[in-house]
């Protein structure tokens, strides 16, 4: 598998961690977006797409994120610490949508995005700068008519 394009899209907060979007295109076929860039306490690195957990709640059966402590549908009380526990012993609250299966591949995903970030940053100091766009027109999917 080739990483074939990085998009990065900085952010513009300057107080907070999140540093960036990005999208990657491997293999010209296949696009992860929402790849996040935080900048760590020993440098940057990759967050993967991920989503909010959620149960349900027992009155109901409403859907409720895990810290929510009353259910969005019929305002009961929820339970607290439903949320299971990761094998460092901290409480999942997210689940990846997408992620690289060995070490390998993160380390390829993390210095590529990571380089393309720093660019984009070099990029953004010039006059006349014009950040990326991630979702542009030509790269959405055709309908397919049957």
């Amino acid at each position: 598998m080739k990483i074939t394009e990085v998009r990065v899209k900085l952010v513009s907060n300057k107080d907070d961690r999140l540093k960036a979007f990005c999208s990657i295109t491997m293999d010209n076929e296949f696009v992860v977006r929402d790849i996040k860039i935080i900048e760590g306490t020993n440098g940057y690195f990759v967050a993967m797409p991920s989503r909010k957990m959620s149960d349900h709640c027992e009155k109901c059966g409403g859907k409720n994120h895990l810290r929510a402590r009353y259910c969005n549908n019929c305002g009961g009380a929820l339970q607290d610490n439903r949320a299971k526990k990761d094998f460092k012993g901290r409480m999942k609250l997210h689940a990846d949508i997408a992620h690289p299966i060995n070490a390998e591949c993160r380390k390829r995903i993390q210095e590529r995005v990571t380089a393309a970030f720093k660019e984009e940053m070099e990029k953004s100091k010039e006059p006349g700068y014009k950040p990326v766009e991630l979702d542009e027109p030509d790269d959405e999917v055709p309908e397919i008519v049957s």
